[in-house]
């Protein structure tokens, strides 16, 4: 099954809920950037909230930008989303590996750290971007997001997302929901959820189960009468080009792309987000540099 996400309001108006099964982007994910378990599943998180974030905002050609820097050895990851839910991202230092913690689990806490900042930069293509950051204070990243939610945006939140890896260091299972009370929802229906939520279990072990992100919102909250708004299939996706390449190497200015042709003879650019490499012969440059 393809990676899919849903969003679903409850019938009584009063939880929002959005979930996304996520295996295939982050598998993908794991291969562009060569990373080892614990940066799979860091950067796992963070694409699958980063999916249903951005599918929330709707407006054609937003997008929304997760920054986590929580000052661990993973240093800097980044996530962005477009207003569909397809994402990309990166990790800086994909190569780092912890010992497993005391109950055999990625030590995804220690590998992100908590001396940072999570940054939530919403782009709806309008003069400037909606930029909202909070301190991390656990580094697990769901409960950092559900902090950002509640301290930058008021709005009561349940994030849960997880990463399986399986032996090879291949991807078995990934994802997350994201739950959210709606003004109106009391403390007695704040508990109900919360109760649900922990009885379920963990992400991983849903999506394992049954890779249908509707199941897992049904198997989390059961006895919730949710109203599907939306069902659609996610993907890795990178909006990179040659031309977008292109501009980025005249936005270095003549002296750089100068100094290129006459040291270098050319260049050779690989997208951040993705595998796309592109070469520019010295002609090519030559042409850039004319342009400037």
């Amino acid at each position: 099954m393809s990676d899919q996400l849903i969003r679903a309001i409850s019938r009584d108006g009063l939880i929002k809920v959005s979930a996304v099964s996520a295996r295939d982007l982050t598998e993908r994910a794991r291969q562009i950037h060569k990373t080892l378990p614990v940066a799979t599943a860091a950067l796992g998180r963070l694409l699958a909230a980063a999916s249903m974030m951005g599918n929330a905002l709707k407006e054609e050609a937003a997008s929304l930008t997760l920054q986590v820097k929580g000052g661990g050895p993973l240093g800097t990851l980044l996530a962005v989303s477009d207003h569909e839910g397809s994402v990309r991202g990166t990790v800086e230092n994909p190569g780092v590996d912890l010992p497993l913690r005391e109950d055999g689990k990625l030590d995804v806490g220690a590998a992100v750290g908590n001396r940072g900042t999570l940054t939530v930069i919403r782009d709806l293509r309008m003069k400037e971007p909606y930029v909202g950051s909070v301190g991390l204070l656990w580094g697990e990243i769901a409960e950092d997001i559900a902090l950002y939610f509640v301290e930058s945006e008021q709005i009561p939140t349940a994030c849960g997302l997880g990463v399986l890896v399986d032996r090879d260091q291949s991807v078995l299972s990934a994802g997350g929901y994201l739950v959210q009370l709606l003004p109106g929802a009391g403390e007695e229906t704040a508990e109900a959820l919360e109760a649900s939520l922990r009885a379920a279990g963990p992400v991983t072990e849903l999506l394992k189960a049954d890779p249908d992100p509707e199941a897992l919102l049904r198997r989390a909250l059961p006895g919730l009468d949710l109203e599907v708004l939306e069902k659609r299939p996610v993907t890795y996706r990178c909006d990179c080009s040659r031309e977008r390449m292109e501009r980025a190497l005249i936005s270095l200015g003549r002296e750089e792309l100068r100094s290129m042709i006459d040291e270098q003879g050319g260049a050779e650019l690989t997208c951040r987000f993705c595998d796309n490499v592109q070469r520019f012969s010295r002609e090519e440059l030559e042409s850039l540099l004319a342009s400037c």
